[in-house]
């Protein structure tokens, strides 16, 4: 079983924001495979800094908008748009 990661995302809710953009058009657009993007959608995968960006310009938004990491306890893999922040007990 594969540890998941400590960062976050929304590239999930990114994509189906985006006029339901694939794995592979998104994949296309940075320069990476399929299987890539979805490991990193996952949680799986962690993306270097410079894919980290380019993955948040295609969509058009800051950084922080698509990758969060938590500092403290286990991740989950993927943080979805319908997330809580759980200091606020906001929605994001």
């Amino acid at each position: 079983m594969v540890k998941p990661t400590r960062v976050t995302n929304t590239i999930r809710a990114q994509r189906f924001a985006h006029d339901e953009m694939t794995h592979a058009e998104l994949a296309r657009r940075i320069g990476v495979s399929r299987q890539t993007v979805i490991a990193i959608e996952q949680g799986r995968y962690s993306p270097s800094l410079e894919m980290a960006f380019q993955i948040a310009q295609v969509f058009g938004v800051p950084l922080d908008s698509v990758f969060q990491y938590s500092a403290g306890g286990s991740a989950n893999g993927t943080c979805g748009a319908g997330s809580t922040n759980d200091e606020e007990g906001e929605k994001r």
